[in-house]
């Protein structure tokens, strides 16, 4: 369900969360969700714990719980991409 590449999504997280008076740290940018996926996506596969396994499973639910087969993005609807998108999941990215 994770289609957003570590740097996709780091530039994601970090554009998300800049704002005009202040920007956080690069390593404390995006929700704390998008954080574990994307320290996740940096590990070696033979890093992975078994907590990571829980983060993954619980961003494929929630994907899974937002976006149906027939759901796709229509205009006015950019909120949905983006939440999606802070946990490394871009609806508009082909499969």
């Amino acid at each position: 369900m994770v289609n957003m590449t570590s740097r996709e999504l780091e530039e994601w997280l970090r554009t998300r969360d800049a704002g005009p008076e202040t920007e956080p740290l690069p390593d404390e940018a995006g929700p704390p969700t998008g954080s574990q996926v994307l320290a996740i996506l940096r590990k070696r596969r033979s890093d992975v714990d078994r907590h990571d396994a829980d983060v993954m499973r619980k961003v494929v639910d929630r994907v899974h719980s937002e976006r149906r087969d027939d759901l796709e993005p229509t205009a006015g609807e950019a909120h949905w991409r983006h939440r999606l998108m802070s946990i490394g999941h871009d609806p508009l990215k082909p499969a």
